[in-house]
């Protein structure tokens, strides 16, 4: 327990603590607040694994708790805009659809090969960058009503669709890779 019990691992847990909240200001109509708490939540993000790093004190709970604290944060942000009418469901469907397939993916090959490790690609990461900066875009759209933010809403939208769907592409390839060579 007291390994388990450290800095960043409580950060990560923060995170997750944190993201009702954001949800919550986010269905209120607060968005100012809800992009507050947000930028907090990212802050979690940064801090618990500079601290794990630095200090030399990550665990496999938190390798393991850190993408999930990730994906539940930038989840509940986007069922949170589309259940408040922000952004389309369908946009939702392609990010939480792109999820489920490479979580469905991974499986299979795991089924099917003695491959256990997943590493984050390149596209992946860069994905999910657009898939946050379009939920911040959203959001300071909301708070600030500002007719530039109109503008990079729109484009910011078209531009986590690309990358979210080419990430999903870009694993398939990959994991067909990983099962052909095994």
């Amino acid at each position: 327990m007291g390994k388990f019990l450290n800095v960043p691992n409580l950060l990560t847990m923060a995170r997750i603590v944190l993201t009702p909240v954001i949800v919550l200001e986010i269905r209120g109509g607060r968005h100012v607040e809800a992009l507050v708490v947000f930028f907090l939540a990212a802050f979690t993000d940064f801090l618990d694994g500079w601290t794990a790093r630095r200090f030399g004190i990550a665990t496999p709970a938190g390798a393991y708790l850190d993408p999930l604290a990730d994906k539940c944060l930038l989840s509940g942000v986007y069922f949170a805009l589309a259940w408040s009418g922000i952004i389309p469901w369908w946009l939702v469907g392609i990010v939480f659809g792109r999820d489920l397939f490479i979580l469905a993916g991974a499986g299979i090959v795991m089924f099917f090969t003695p491959v256990r490790r997943f590493p984050p690609s390149v596209w992946g990461k860069v994905s999910t960058f657009f898939q946050i900066s379009n939920a911040v875009v959203w959001m300071a759209r909301d708070a600030f009503r500002v007719s530039l933010l109109e503008i990079a809403a729109v484009l910011s939208i078209w531009l986590c669709v690309g990358f979210t769907i080419w990430s999903g592409v870009d694993y398939a390839r990959r994991g067909f890779r990983i099962a052909r060579t095994h």
